[in-house]
């Protein structure tokens, strides 16, 4: 089953999709986020759109503006490509291959929860980067508390999956993470969610002999294919991911956990990392970026100009004088 967020008519709704785009909305329901929230998992989830089925049908998907599917509660972003990692490496960092410590868990880090972007928003260049690209991943979404889960436990707790853009300003990222502090500035002002949010159950028929969710996964720039990979290339399981984010803490309702970016042109710099050329070109003002998932959807987002960086002054170095 699909679920989508959309205004029309100067009205915030939430509906059920059916296989022709068309929308029936749920009475009474404004946001997606309070059913998630409520902690009831996939089973509510699931019995709140068979009854949506059997109200009036509403408009088509296309003459409505569609939001993103939730507000995530907490973001985390994961690196579960080896072929991205490789690629990535030579264009961000300078260097070559996968670091051994790579293989041992599925790192993450947390992006912006308050920076999502859907399907059809226009995604604004950030302060100060002349670098910017795309990141074609998927994200599970979690529907169910759980702490210390294993990975059978864990895929209880997930309620659905959805389409995952971690806009990212290379120029930022690969100056700021020679501190040793991650992506922070380069990964903050965007992230696509969209365009609905796919309960897990209707995935379940691409699942392998593995484990993995073996769809198949295209990047657009301006109408012309850059990168196809599958899915199942991820080297952990979702449910592996959602094991080890919630080792030691928590996972709660609403929380996302992006695939990380795919490999074969999931995003430009693993790209520039192989030609040793920035070909494609960066993303500019006026470009469109298309990322399609198999058994999700869609998402389109056109960049546009951003706003100048408000100056800061440089660190200051200090005496080291103590009391």
């Amino acid at each position: 089953m699909r679920f989508a967020a959309y205004e029309h008519q100067h009205q915030t709704r939430v509906a059920v999709v059916d296989a022709d785009g068309v929308l029936y909305p749920v009475p009474g329901l404004r946001s997606l986020t309070e059913v998630i929230s409520a902690g009831d998992g996939l089973p509510a989830l699931l019995d709140l759109g068979a009854a949506t089925l059997d109200v009036p049908a509403g408009p088509h998907v296309s003459q409505v503006r569609l939001l993103p599917p939730l507000q995530p509660a907490s973001v985390r972003d994961f690196v579960t490509f080896e072929e991205h990692v490789e690629g990535v490496r030579r264009s961000v960092e300078g260097t070559g291959g996968v670091p051994e410590q790579w293989y041992t868990a599925p790192t993450f880090y947390f992006t912006n929860p308050h920076a999502i972007y859907a399907s059809g928003d226009d995604i604004p260049m950030p302060p100060g980067s002349a670098v910017l690209d795309f990141e074609l991943e998927v994200a599970a979404v979690i529907g169910r508390e759980g702490r210390d889960l294993t990975p059978d436990q864990a895929r209880d707790h997930i309620i659905g999956y959805t389409v995952f853009n971690d806009w990212s300003a290379r120029d930022l990222q690969s100056a700021e993470m020679k501190v040793g502090l991650g992506p922070c500035k380069g990964k903050d002002t965007a992230t696509t969610l969209g365009p609905y949010l796919v309960t897990a159950d209707e995935l379940e028929r691409h699942r392998d002999d593995d484990g993995f969710l073996r769809l198949a996964l295209t990047a657009e720039v301006n109408g012309e294919v850059v990168g196809r990979d599958l899915l199942s290339n991820m080297s952990w399981t979702f449910e592996e991911m959602v094991a080890y984010a919630s080792r030691g803490t928590r996972v709660v309702p609403g929380d996302v956990l992006g695939s990380g970016t795919c490999g074969n042109g999931g995003c430009l710099a693993e790209l520039w990392g192989i030609r040793g050329e920035r070909t494609p070109p960066p993303l500019k003002p006026g470009d469109t970026v298309t990322l399609t998932v198999e058994g999700i959807g869609t998402v389109s987002n056109t960049v546009a100009p951003g706003t100048e960086p408000i100056a800061l002054p440089a660190g200051r170095r200090r005496s080291r004088e103590r009391p």
